[in-house]
C-alpha cells in the first residue's frame, strides 16, 4: 500500500468509530460515546502520522503526543481547546480500560457531557481531516 492508501485505511476506521460514537449517543451508552470519540481521533491522528512522518506509528493512545509530532513536522498551530479535548478523552480512555473504573465513569458521563464531547470531537475530526487535504 502507498501512503495515500494507508491514510484512507486509518480514515475509514476513524470514521467508523465516530459513527459508532453517534450510535452510542442515540442508545444512551454514554461511556462508550466518549471511548469511541477517543478512538476516532486517535486513529485519525495515527493516519496523519503515517502519511506525513513514517510507517512506525507510535503505539500510544495519547492523541496529544501524536499531534505534537505532527505540529513539529507540518509547522502548524493547534488550538488550546483541541488539547483540552485530547486530555479529557485520554483521562476517560485510561480509566475506561479498567473494569473497576467503568461503573464510576458511567456516573461521571452524563448525556449532556457525552453530547458535548461528541460535538467537539466532530469539529476536531474535521479540522484534523483538513490537515491531509
Amino acid at each position: 500500500m502507498n501512503k495515500d492508501q494507508k491514510f484512507l485505511y486509518w480514515l475509514d476506521i476513524a470514521e467508523y468509530d465516530l459513527k459508532t460514537a453517534e450510535a452510542m449517543l442515540t442508545s444512551g451508552r454514554f461511556v462508550y460515546v466518549v471511548f469511541m470519540c477517543q478512538q476516532s481521533l486517535e486513529k485519525l491522528a495515527k493516519g496523519l502520522y503515517n502519511y506525513y512522518i513514517d510507517d512506525n506509528v507510535p503505539r500510544v493512545h495519547n492523541i496529544s503526543f501524536i499531534i505534537n509530532r505532527l505540529v513539529e513536522k507540518l509547522n502548524i498551530e493547534v488550538e488550546e481547546q483541541c488539547y483540552y479535548l485530547f486530555d479529557k478523552l485520554a483521562a476517560y480512555y485510561l480509566q475506561g480500560r479498567y473494569p473497576s473504573f467503568k461503573e464510576k465513569i458511567s456516573e461521571l458521563v452524563s448525556g449532556d457531557e457525552a453530547r458535548k464531547i461528541f460535538e467537539k470531537t466532530k469539529e476536531v475530526f474535521e479540522w484534523m481531516k483538513s490537515l491531509k487535504e
